[in-house]
């Protein structure tokens, strides 16, 4: 009875708590809906803009569009040229990504599990990569491609994104690494792991959330960077998006709608791709910490 009295008791003191708890949580919900749709606005704003007229935009710019046609999407898409602008983007993402997952990922591993001389001041130098902005390299950099003849080419632009994401992807990396329990790579060892083969096993399957996140951050900087890109390719069939956007809208000033078309075509994919992955940037961001 006194059990049954205890158990009772416990389950009003919940309901109560839960009673209280509840409008602080709906207050929370509220807010963040609508903050959301704070930042979400000019997204939306951008994406119905793209379906009107010029005069539309003008006239009544936060209305409705009368209807949803395409063609305003079409035109900019030919007569911008965006889909050498998109090609040339996904070949340079792809590309830098793949380095810098590779490079960052053995980085990663020789500095948390791999002891030698040098280590401590090799990983300080990626560190103090975080911090260096890209002008304060960017004379020397341009001087050694002129000579090397990169300029105008992809590579021109996969060296230097790899080199820019190697600091934060390292320094990621290597902190979930150490929380590796050290027993884990000892057990391998005595099983006859090499080294190559415990990386190749072992450690990068650990790293997968991590680098998914990794991933992730990399190809927006890359997506989106503009300084490199502009100054290192000036032949058109090789630029990016942002400097092919940024050509379109100075020879289409005054088109907003094909503007606001390009705009969208090339902002979407990039939000549909957090969507779909943001889960493994807070996995992979939290799970060094977490363990």
């Amino acid at each position: 009875m006194a059990t049954a009295a205890w158990t009772i008791k416990d389950s009003n003191n919940d309901r109560v708590q839960t009673g209280k708890q509840l409008p602080s949580k709906i207050l929370y919900y509220v807010i963040m809906v609508f903050l959301s749709c704070i930042f979400f606005y000019p997204m939306i704003w951008l994406i119905l803009s793209s379906f009107r007229t010029n005069r539309e935009i003008f006239t009544t710019p936060f209305a409705l569009p009368k209807t949803i046609d395409l063609q305003n999407w079409v035109d900019a898409w030919n007569v911008g040229n965006m889909s050498t602008y998109a090609k040339n983007s996904v070949i340079v993402t792809s590309v830098t990504i793949v380095g810098i997952l590779l490079f960052a990922s053995l980085a990663a591993f020789a500095f948390s599990k791999l002891k030698f001389r040098g280590s401590n001041a090799l990983m300080l130098m990626f560190v103090f990569g975080l911090f260096m902005p890209l002008q304060s390299f960017f004379i020397a950099q341009s001087y050694i491609f002129e000579k090397l003849n990169l300029k105008d080419s992809y590579m021109g632009l996969i060296l230097p994104y790899i080199g820019i994401g190697l600091p934060l992807a390292i320094f990621l990396l290597k902190a979930y690494l150490d929380s590796v329990p050290k027993e884990l790579m000892e057990a391998a060892k005595i099983d006859g792991c090499s080294d190559p083969v415990l990386f190749s096993k072992i450690i990068l399957p650990l790293l997968i959330p991590s680098m998914a996140t990794v991933g992730i951050f990399s190809s927006l900087n890359t997506w989106n960077e503009l300084l490199l890109a502009m100054l290192y390719i000036q032949n058109d069939d090789l630029k990016t998006i942002p400097v092919g956007l940024l050509a379109f809208s100075s020879r289409y000033m005054t088109d907003y709608k094909l503007l606001f078309s390009a705009l969208a075509i090339i902002t979407i994919p990039i939000i549909v791709l957090y969507i779909f992955f943001h889960r493994y940037i807070v996995a992979g961001l939290t799970e060094g910490a977490l363990k």
